[in-house]
């Protein structure tokens, strides 16, 4: 996980350096952050806007929204808990380790789905009669 973090950090170095080579930009860090992930929010909600959109216009509940976002938070939330490990020496910073808390949310969130659709199914039957 660390060679992973450090490969990420050398990718941004070296854009950023390319941004400096190729357009001469000469700006302080906190101009440079202002810019570039002004530039990727707006593109991530662009992109998340659009595919909201498609997912209203299949009429699907608000449970596929509720999910990306815990989804998206959980992503952040296990990245935090390996860098944080990472940091202080406290526990091993592993990739593994972050996917493992991914897959528990994944098949926790499985097992209440097939649960909501049992009972949906239920519903329905005992509805018809």
């Amino acid at each position: 996980m660390k060679d992973f973090v450090m490969l990420l950090a050398e990718i941004v170095n070296e854009i950023h350096d390319i941004l400096i080579e190729m357009f001469g930009l000469h700006m302080t860090d906190k101009e440079l952050h202002f810019w570039i992930i002004g530039i990727i929010g707006m593109a991530t909600f662009f992109v998340v806007y659009f595919f909201f959109k498609l997912i209203e216009k299949m009429k699907w509940s608000i449970t596929i929204l509720s999910f990306i976002y815990t989804f998206t938070g959980m992503f952040v939330l296990v990245f935090a808990i390996e860098l944080q490990q990472a940091i202080t020496n406290r526990g091993n910073m592993e990739f593994a380790d972050a996917i493992a808390g991914l897959w528990g949310f994944l098949v926790l969130f499985i097992i209440y789905a097939l649960i909501a659709i049992v009972f949906v199914i239920i519903k329905k039957f005992f509805n018809k009669r």
